[in-house]
C-alpha cells in the first residue's frame, strides 16, 4: 500500500476535485482542511476504507439525536456526538483524497449521508424542545441549498462557487453550540433548542442568498 500523500499534496488534490478552488483564499477553509489532514492520516496510512468512515457518520449523528431525546445529563454525550460525527464527514474525504481512493460513488454516498447527518442534528434539536414547525423549515432551507449546488455542478458549474455562511461545519459547530447551552442550562433546554433551529433558518437563508447569485453568474 502506497503511503498516504503529504500535506501539500493532499491540498493540491483537494483543489482539483473542487473546481480549482484554492483553499489558502479562505482562512476557515484552509485551517479545517489542515486539521482534518492531520486527523485522517492515521486511517489513512492503516488503509481504512473512506466508505466505511462515511457510513459511520450517520449512526453517530443518529446516536446524538437519541442521547438528546434522553434529556439531562445526556445532553453532554449528545454534544460529543455532534461534533464526532462533524469531524467523520470530513475525514472519509480527506482519506480517499490522501490514498488516491476518490470515486464518483464515494462522493454520491457521501453527500448522501451527510444530509442524514444533517437532519438528525435537527431532530436532536427537535427532541430537546425546538418547534418542530421551524426544524422542518431549517431542514428544508438546508436540503434547498445543497440541491442547488449539486444541480449547479450538474449543469457544468465545476467549480465550489461561493463558500457560504451555511456550510456543513457551520451546521456541526451551530448544533453543538445550542446543544451545549442546553446541557449546561437545563432548565432553559426547550428555549436553547429553539434558538438552534431559528439559527439554523436564519443561517441558511443567508446562505442561499450567498449561492444563487453566483451560480447564476457562472452559469449564464
Amino acid at each position: 500500500m502506497a503511503a498516504p500523500a503529504g500535506r501539500a499534496e493532499y491540498f493540491a488534490r483537494w483543489s482539483r476535485l473542487h473546481g480549482g478552488y484554492d483553499p489558502a483564499s479562505s482562512r476557515l477553509v484552509g485551517g479545517w482542511l489542515a486539521v482534518v489532514y492531520v486527523l485522517a492520516r492515521p486511517f489513512a496510512s492503516l488503509g481504512v476504507p473512506p466508505d466505511a468512515l462515511t457510513a459511520v457518520g450517520p449512526l453517530v449523528a443518529g446516536g446524538a439525536a437519541g442521547a438528546a431525546a434522553a434529556g439531562g445529563a445526556w445532553l453532554w454525550l449528545a454534544v460529543v456526538l455532534v461534533v464526532v460525527s462533524g469531524v467523520l464527514d470530513n475525514l472519509d474525504g480527506a482519506v480517499a483524497v490522501m490514498t488516491d481512493r476518490v470515486s464518483a460513488w464515494g462522493h454520491v454516498l457521501d453527500s448522501a449521508l451527510d444530509r442524514v447527518s444533517d437532519l438528525l442534528y435537527l431532530v436532536a434539536l427537535w427532541a430537546v424542545g425546538a418547534a418542530g414547525t421551524v426544524a422542518a423549515a431549517a431542514g428544508a432551507v438546508m436540503v434547498l441549498l445543497e440541491y442547488v449546488r449539486a444541480r449547479a455542478a450538474a449543469a457544468g458549474m465545476a467549480e465550489v462557487g461561493v463558500v457560504t455562511v451555511f456550510e456543513r461545519p457551520t451546521r456541526v459547530i451551530v448544533t453543538a453550540m445550542f446543544l451545549l447551552g442546553a446541557a449546561v442550562y437545563p432548565a432553559h433546554a426547550a428555549a436553547w433548542a429553539a434558538a438552534g433551529t431559528w439559527a439554523w433558518l436564519v443561517l441558511g437563508v443567508v446562505g442561499l442568498a450567498q449561492l444563487l447569485p453566483v451560480v447564476r453568474r457562472r452559469l449564464r
